[in-house]
């Protein structure tokens, strides 16, 4: 049997659990795959990251070999079910950790507020000061979605002394005060009001492009904007247009619309990283090693109870 596992950029997933338990050839991928239907061919098994690697119908019906997929983490948006389940093709999960995106948000957030990068940066070509920071303490925190990741957000916020803010599409009253924050009845009034702003809503076709011009140009002078849920959520233009007007002042993103993200994508803004305005992370939102031994452990059993007959795990 013959086993891909996709997207291993950071070359552990092979250390990170017992492959060799399934009696199997396993192939580790380093890279983006260029041309799948060519690439994935002679796998029956192919483990995926999140979303790192789509899984379209098309896809799925061009692999014959195909007979089970794994995925990191209980849902990944990037596979068409469907497809999968009209070739009976199982579609099998993992568990995943739950704070480890949060933690990544606020790491940006006291980056840019301190301007840690151009700092470090400064200081290593035998500088020494040569900006100003700012404090959390005292300033607004809004968070644009308020599940288990914003009511995360939102503790660590109050923590270092933080007035907060949310505000989505199903937003109530209720779940804003059991989560101890104040809800604002419209995005652009929580972009006027908040001196950090952090995405944290699922992708789907009602937030697909739901931050852009407006929005930026509603923002408090000196924001902090934030992304660490999915890139298409925020519209690119506008945030390069209103990073280049001052609105927002910063931004840390950790997710695009393409990734990898092509080296020669309008986010790799030389003067605007320079600056210390835009700070650009791989996607480390959940690459943790605790994480990644749970996704690839996880993902060896699932393997293992299909090739004994009994999947587990499956995706609905």
């Amino acid at each position: 049997m013959k086993i891909a596992v996709l997207d291993d950029y950071a070359g552990v997933a092979k250390g990170l659990a017992d492959w060799d338990s399934l009696g199997a050839e396993v192939t580790f991928f380093h890279d983006a795959i260029g041309d799948p239907a060519a690439r994935l061919a002679p796998f029956e098994v192919i483990c995926l990251m999140r979303e790192r690697t789509p899984m379209p119908a098309a896809l799925i019906e061009a692999l014959p070999k195909l007979g089970l997929i794994v995925t990191s983490g209980p849902r990944n948006a990037a596979i068409d079910l469907d497809a999968a389940r009209a070739r009976g093709i199982p579609v099998s999960g993992t568990g995943s950790r739950k704070t480890t995106t949060s933690e990544l948000a606020m790491l940006l957030i006291l980056a840019l507020s301190r301007r840690l990068v151009p700092e470090a940066s400064h200081m290593a070509r035998h500088g020494w000061q040569q900006g100003m920071g700012r404090d959390l303490a005292g300033q607004t925190l809004g968070l644009i979605g308020l599940g288990n990741i914003g009511a995360q957000m939102a503790a660590l916020g109050r923590g270092f002394g933080m007035d907060v803010i949310a505000w989505s599409q199903n937003l109530t009253d209720a779940r804003a005060a059991e989560v101890g924050v104040r809800r604002v009845p419209e995005l652009e009034s929580l972009m006027g009001q908040a001196d950090v702003v952090s995405v944290h809503l699922v992708l789907s076709e009602r937030s697909r492009g739901l931050i852009g011009a407006a929005a930026f140009a509603a923002s408090k002078p000196g924001q902090i904007f934030v992304n660490t849920a999915r890139g298409p959520i925020v519209q690119t233009d506008a945030l390069l247009a209103g990073l280049r007007a001052g609105r927002p002042q910063a931004a840390g993103l950790d997710v695009f619309d393409a990734e990898p993200l092509p080296m020669d994508d309008p986010l790799r803004d030389a003067a605007l990283i320079a600056e210390g305005r835009l700070l650009l992370t791989p996607h480390l939102g959940y690459t943790t090693e605790a994480t990644f031994r749970r996704f690839y452990r996880e993902m060896v059993e699932d393997i293992a109870a299909w090739q004994a007959g009994a999947p587990i795990r499956l995706l609905t």
